[in-house]
């Protein structure tokens, strides 16, 4: 079977069903993956949609989400029902915040705030994009790279959800850390990000909006690893354990994710068994789409480093 996006797809495509808590409420299917709990990146998308859909994109009152700020608090069960309740606290003129809440098991396991913009003239600065790194076309597939390699806690399952089932093309500068560090345990690194086949439309969203929730999806998946890499720790490693504790995005321009994007990474604190990672998405043209800040807690009893 071939690498699709539509793992991405399936996970956003959530269905209305009637407020319990708050204001307007959504369902979603968390995606299959080879751990005990599901993917944080579900969750995160989830509610951008949730949320997004209680606000008009275009017209009186149209705006576009700039920020959202999200706590995980309970793992998450694979392949079942969470429930999205979004209380709508303010709109105004130029802007429109809401709050969303996951409930699974009759128990809240996500929370988090979003904040809409209509937008405004004014100056513009961004970040610049990392030079001198290969492109992606010069680096291999998750899926070539492991095609002869095995080792750790690595099961023919993960290879093959590593390899293609995550919904994007991840090409790593320097190389991944599936199984061991390779080089210097730098606290930096890039990937090339791109979905494996054309996004399928999303019920309820436009395209932009879809894109949006792409890039929420898409970066919980690799946001920790600058953290792992300093500490000369793979995900295969014995005895590592990792979550998601929260998570903050903002979203500086609009997207198409049509084609590659990188995904320039640093690690920017490791104590108290907590890694907190920095993230910025760049077009190749060099424009800086969104920025990422997650803090996640990593257990390496036993773990090799």
């Amino acid at each position: 079977m071939s690498a699709t996006s539509q793992i991405f797809t399936d996970a956003v495509t959530l269905k209305p069903t009637e407020p319990e808590v708050f204001d307007a409420a959504f369902t979603a299917t968390t995606q299959p993956c080879p751990w005990p709990k599901a993917y944080g990146g579900d969750m995160v998308a989830q509610a951008l949609v949730a949320a997004t859909r209680t606000v008009p994109s275009s017209g009186p009152g149209g705006k576009q989400m700039h920020s959202m700020h999200s706590y995980f608090m309970r793992p998450v069960d694979i392949g079942a029902e969470v429930r999205y309740e979004v209380e709508v606290l303010r709109d105004g003129r130029g802007y429109s915040t809401r709050q969303v809440r996951g409930f699974q098991n009759g128990k809240p396991v996500y929370v988090c705030m979003a904040s809409f913009a209509a937008g405004e003239a004014g100056g513009s600065f961004r970040a610049a994009m990392p030079a001198g790194l290969p492109a992606p076309e010069d680096l291999p597939s998750s899926a070539d790279y492991l095609a002869d390699r095995t080792g750790g806690t690595m099961t023919e399952t993960s290879k093959t959800y590593w390899s293609g089932g995550r919904s994007f093309d991840m090409r790593h500068v320097p190389g991944p850390v599936y199984l061991s560090v390779e080089g210097e345990k730098t606290a930096h690194q890039a990937i090339w990000v791109k979905p494996y086949d054309a996004l399928r439309p999303v019920e309820g969203l436009t395209e932009a909006q879809r894109d949006t929730a792409a890039l929420a999806y898409v970066c919980d998946y690799t946001i920790l690893e600058p953290a792992l890499r300093v500490l000369g720790l793979a995900w295969a490693d014995e005895g590592l354990v990792t979550a998601s504790l929260d998570h903050a995005m903002w979203f500086h321009r609009p997207v198409a994710m049509d084609g590659w994007l990188l995904y320039a990474q640093e690690a920017v604190s490791v104590e108290d068994g907590r890694g907190t990672g920095l993230g910025r998405f760049f077009t190749t043209d060099g424009q800086h789409v969104a920025t990422v800040v997650q803090e996640g807690m990593i257990r390496a009893t036993g773990a090799a480093s």
